[in-house]
């Protein structure tokens, strides 16, 4: 299939996809349609997505399935005039497809009732703090001992570091009530001690707290606080491996369609997708096509988009903040350092005693992911030695000690994040032949998996 052939295939598809439907389809107006199946692929499940297209809808069933603890290994997406169609391959955390029937009977419903509807987001009875600031060694240690002074109980935390800046969204309840905080003035306080921890000796005009009882999607809304402190555009502070490369991202216009061609080249690793597509959404770009693949543990993603109101990418600066604003999602959530997974009895001041414990032994927190069920503390920590380094595996032996070590553990330590090196320089570059035959190999693919050619030989 040549690139005219492909090219008047697109445009068969692009006519399809503003066709209105008949009464006699699967898909009424204003619905959606979604089907999980196994047996197509050895390994994989397929989800089968197809709807009528609204701003956002792509991240909100790639949302769907990360939250599921889904594995997107690869997808191909066609969102253009009405119709939004797409397919998803997915794992569970393990590798393995979906056999339970339950399970694809809840993502069938989860993904229908999101997408017709909206995700809605329901409060948890807890208080929301939002904090950004300087990165530095010891600064959660200094946050956690803040919060049990004004017996804040920590019932789930996300933390996250990036070029130097943290973020990091924590929800509390009062220790003795066990409900939300909502008293004006311990709130307050509250912010004013939090605050003054965040600026340090040098942060006093980027350094930023928020209390508030909103509900929001956790992840997103981390990207969002990183997005607005403007991480994208700093440099790190942290000493980097010598394959610690950032992931490759090259933006093009495609001229003749009126699309922007992003295409995104980085090591594989949970969530990537919705990381990206977040991204993406929240800088008011649509996605109208695109394809996701995945080998071992490399990922290379190709999307077309336009911005809302139909228009390409129109300049060089753009250009860049867009690649700028891509390795910083990609970056943001990759593992740095040593894993370290605590699980106790949860008590007042635990967070406290831990990273405090964390910050007398040199040992800097890249990431963290705090939770509670009942009354038993579920975390994991991220951490490195001062300079960003691996951390002397004695020296995490002694923290273990003090800790417990039959409660804080260490797993596997993450592999380097790197992009792969099978990429060549000269593919990361780019050029326009490269687009043309990117461009031939998506509509292929695409038109293939959407049921509209019989070969994408």
């Amino acid at each position: 299939m040549d690139w005219t052939s492909c090219s008047d295939e697109y445009e068969k598809l692009v006519h399809r996809l503003n066709t209105p439907r008949s009464s006699t389809d699967r898909l009424a107006p204003s619905s959606c349609w979604v089907i999980v199946e196994n047996g197509v692929c050895s390994t994989p499940t397929i989800v089968k997505v197809d709807s009528a297209r609204k701003h956002g809808i792509l991240l909100e069933a790639v949302q769907v399935l990360t939250d599921l603890n889904l594995s997107i290994k690869k997808a191909y997406i066609s969102s253009d005039g009405k119709w939004f169609m797409d397919v998803f391959h997915v794992t569970d955390h393990l590798g393995n497809n979906l056999a339970d029937e339950k399970v694809i009977g809840y993502i069938e419903q989860s993904l229908g009732a999101a997408l017709h509807y909206g995700r809605t987001y329901f409060s948890n009875g807890l208080t929301a703090l939002e904090l950004t600031g300087t990165d530095r060694v010891g600064l959660l240690s200094e946050v956690f001992a803040v919060l049990a002074d004004f017996q804040c109980n920590v019932v789930e935390a996300k933390v996250w570091t990036h070029n130097g800046r943290i973020a990091s969204l924590i929800f509390v309840k009062d220790c003795n009530s066990g409900s939300p905080i909502e008293d004006s003035q311990r709130i307050d306080r509250i912010e004013d001690r939090l605050r003054n921890v965040l600026k340090g000796d040098n942060d006093i005009k980027s350094a930023k707290t928020t209390v508030s009882l909103a509900v929001t999607h956790t992840e997103r809304r981390l990207h969002q606080m990183m997005f607005a402190d403007r991480d994208y555009e700093r440099s790190p502070i942290l000493q980097l491996a010598p394959d610690d490369l950032p992931p490759a991202v090259t933006v093009q216009n495609w001229i003749e369609w009126g699309y922007s061609v992003v295409n995104v080249q980085c090591r594989d690793r949970a969530k990537l997708l919705f990381d990206v597509v977040c991204t993406l959404t929240d800088m008011k770009y649509v996605v109208f096509h695109g394809t996701v693949q995945t080998a071992a543990d490399a990922a290379s993603m190709e999307f077309y988009i336009k911005h809302s109101d139909g228009t390409p990418i129109s300049s060089e600066a753009e250009r860049q903040r867009v690649i700028q604003c891509l390795q910083a999602a990609v970056e943001r959530r990759a593992p740095k350092g040593v894993r370290l997974e605590l699980c106790t009895s949860d008590r007042v001041g635990l967070l406290a005693d831990v990273t405090r414990t964390f910050r007398e032994s040199a040992l800097n927190v890249t990431m963290a992911e705090i939770s509670t069920s009942m009354d038993t503390a579920m975390n994991v920590f991220y951490v490195t030695d001062a300079l960003g380094n691996q951390p002397d595996p004695k020296l995490i032996e002694e923290v273990r000690d003090r800790i417990g070590s039959c409660s804080l553990t260490v797993k596997e330590l993450p592999l380097p994040y790197h992009r792969n090196p099978a990429i060549k320089d000269d593919e990361a570059a780019g050029g326009a032949g490269a687009v043309l035959l990117s461009i031939g190999s998506l509509l292929k693919k695409n038109l293939y998996n959407l049921g509209l050619i019989k070969s994408c030989s």
